[in-house]
């Protein structure tokens, strides 16, 4: 994975955008009922109506920190893929401007304004992040209504940490998010497509205080707990012609002492000729059996009954399993979440995989620097098998969501750091000296 890193001149002169200073207030704005579906608007008229009118933003005048950090908030949104963001906040900051002026009746239509743009942006982030399959309905994004997200937002003890709190979405993504806008106030360029991008890809909100993000494009794991990151290690991802796929499902149970199931085309590429070359000891040697099938009533098939040459050229089917021990491939765990494309989470024996830069080697499936650390997060406990027999699968207290990523930028100190895109998502968006303007 190799990292490039832009000045902060560059960078910013790439991520930057064009807009108004705060305060500033376009002849030309439109009003939010042009950008507002009717059904929202609608939605925020019967809200103001069933509280007569009271104030939600500006319930301590044009200065509010409320009023402050939304338009902060949304000065910013067309890097959280809003781009109604800075009009709307523009559109808000004249109707203040007015109430200053002495026009009482704006600044109620300052804060219905506010409230319809809020509904709107925090709706945007709850969309699914692009590209990313939704494999469980306990990892799906949780779409507010209207009223939903003004009544939650009034009950907030701070209205102002509350829009920070849900403008985060998660920690990965607003250390990015913040990187890029940080960088942007020194310039008044266009935003990197590639930035726009993985901030696409990562823009998943979790409504559970608990989740693990996983990052193919840096192979790394990160524990989430009450919007903190609490804990990290290194993973091993799919290598480029096998790419681990974006994906949010749910960990629901560990399984101790776990069988290997060989992949077909390992079975075909890797077992099947090593029998050729070394004979049917091979498979004893390395604690593999053949199979029926995977499932648990299985029948064992003799290695000798097997034409192995069929098998390696193709023309052949054999279920192959590697009992647990010190040499199976998915190690002392593994945790499974549903999903279409057989990949998990496991334990590996190779750990000197981990100490290499590059760590997309592997079939699909997500390799764990430390599963005994994750296990323990997971569970609670110890994750210590109660006895030999394979396949103890152990529930977790309350499900887990995980969300499987991948990014090629990066926050670093604040500035953004690009990784090769090995597996070509960005879109063929390059680097070039005509974009710093």
């Amino acid at each position: 994975m190799k990292i490039q890193l832009l000045a902060g001149a560059a960078c910013a002169a790439l991520i930057g955008f064009a807009t108004p200073a705060l305060g500033a207030s376009p002849s030309n704005v439109p009003p939010a009922t042009s950008v507002a579906a009717p059904s929202t608007q609608a939605a925020v008229d019967a809200y103001y109506a069933r509280r007569s009118g009271t104030l939600l933003w500006l319930r301590n005048g044009a200065s509010s920190p409320a009023a402050t950090s939304l338009l902060q908030t949304l000065r910013r949104a067309p890097l959280d893929g809003f781009q109604s963001g800075p009009a709307l906040a523009s559109q808000a900051e004249a109707l203040l401007a007015r109430a200053s002026a002495g026009d009482r009746a704006a600044i109620a239509g300052a804060d219905r304004l506010l409230s319809t743009a809020w509904v709107m942006y925090v709706q945007n982030l709850q969309r699914p992040p692009s590209g990313m399959t939704i494999a469980d309905g306990w990892a799906a994004p949780r779409l507010q209504s209207p009223q939903e997200i003004l009544l939650q937002t009034a009950a907030a003890s701070s209205v102002a940490a509350h829009v920070q709190a849900v403008s985060s979405v998660n920690p990965i993504y607003a250390q990015l998010r913040d990187a890029a806008w940080q960088q942007a106030q020194s310039s008044g360029g266009s935003a990197d497509p590639r930035v726009l991008a993985n901030l696409d890809r990562v823009r998943a909100m979790p409504f559970q205080e608990r989740y693990v993000m996983v990052d193919a494009g840096s192979a790394r794991l990160w524990m989430v707990q009450d919007g903190r990151i609490v804990d990290s290690m290194k993973v091993i991802v799919g290598k480029p012609t096998t790419p681990t796929p974006m994906v949010a499902s749910t960990i629901y149970y560990a399984t101790l002492n776990p069988y290997w199931n060989v992949p077909q085309d390992l079975v075909q590429k890797l077992i099947a000729p090593r029998v050729l070359d070394q004979g049917i000891t091979y498979l004893k040697d390395h604690s593999y059996e053949v199979l029926s099938d995977y499932g648990s009533d299985a029948e064992p098939i003799a290695p000798s009954k097997v034409d192995w040459r069929a098998v390696a050229a193709g023309e052949q089917v054999v279920k192959v399993r590697q009992r647990p021990g010190p040499a199976n491939s998915m190690g002392q765990m593994k945790f499974g979440f549903p999903n279409s494309y057989d990949i998990y989470l496991h334990d590996t024996p190779r750990k000197e995989l981990f100490a290499e830069a590059s760590r997309d080697v592997s079939n699909g499936c997500i390799r764990l620097e430390d599963a005994e650390r994750l296990g323990r997060w997971l569970l609670g406990r110890e994750p210590d098998a109660s006895s030999p027999q394979p396949e103890q699968h152990v529930l977790l207290p309350k499900p887990v969501p995980i969300y499987v990523t991948y990014l090629t930028t990066q926050a670093d100190s604040g500035q953004l750091t690009y990784l090769d895109d090995s597996y070509g998502k960005d879109g063929g968006a390059q680097l070039s000296v005509a974009s710093l303007r």
